[in-house]
């Protein structure tokens, strides 16, 4: 792949990782167990703030991976995403410490399988029984709709949170992946902001 591409892509999927870490960091413990939203149709357990977390880690691994064979979640995480039961649901809810380990090594596996995709990594076809007409993707493929489910789920948590007086400061806009992730902030630059690239 192009060099360009792979810094395109990482620039923006990291961003969409940390803004899901500044929702996570951001959630008051009063809304770490409060729904993002209301749906009869699931555990209610699956619409807390912190399965949403989860949940969202959960797919970005899986589909890094590239197949559910061999998958497997790190300690203390199940795979409780793969079965609808309400027995497969974890006894407690996550930490926000646990989900933000696995956010940060996700977001470390992440850069890397970007950073250095090859043409025929990117174009490795895969497959998962819930593909449209059971249609296999391109791996690069799959990595764009990862990103853009980040995105999503960072989003609804950021809504949330702003809906319950989070100050926004704290879950800002991250216009690109941050150098480093420590630094509780992005690169400050935002398109809206100057018309001239940076």
């Amino acid at each position: 792949m192009d060099n360009i591409w792979h810094t395109v892509v990482w620039k923006q999927f990291g961003a969409a990782i940390d803004m899901l870490d500044n929702a996570v960091m951001a959630c008051p413990d009063a809304l770490w167990r409060q729904p993002v939203w209301h749906d009869p149709s699931v555990p209610p357990q699956r619409t807390e703030f912190w399965y949403i977390t989860y949940h969202a880690l959960f797919w970005l691994d899986l589909y890094l991976f590239g197949s559910e064979e061999g998958f497997v979640t790190p300690a203390p995480f199940t795979m409780t995403e793969m079965d609808d039961s309400t027995d497969s649901l974890p006894s407690q809810p996550y930490s926000r410490e646990e989900l933000r380990a696995y956010l940060a090594s996700l977001r470390q596996q992440c850069r890397s399988v970007i950073e250095t995709m090859t043409d025929e990594q990117a174009h490795r076809p895969v497959n998962f029984p819930w593909n449209e007409a059971g249609e296999a993707v391109s791996y690069a493929e799959l990595q764009v709709y990862s990103l853009r489910h980040i995105q999503e789920h960072a989003a609804q948590l950021s809504l949330m949170l702003g809906q319950h007086g989070v100050p926004g400061d704290q879950i800002d806009w991250v216009a690109r992946a941050r150098e480093n992730q420590e630094s509780g902030g992005d690169d400050g630059w935002r398109p809206e902001q100057s018309a001239t690239p940076r």
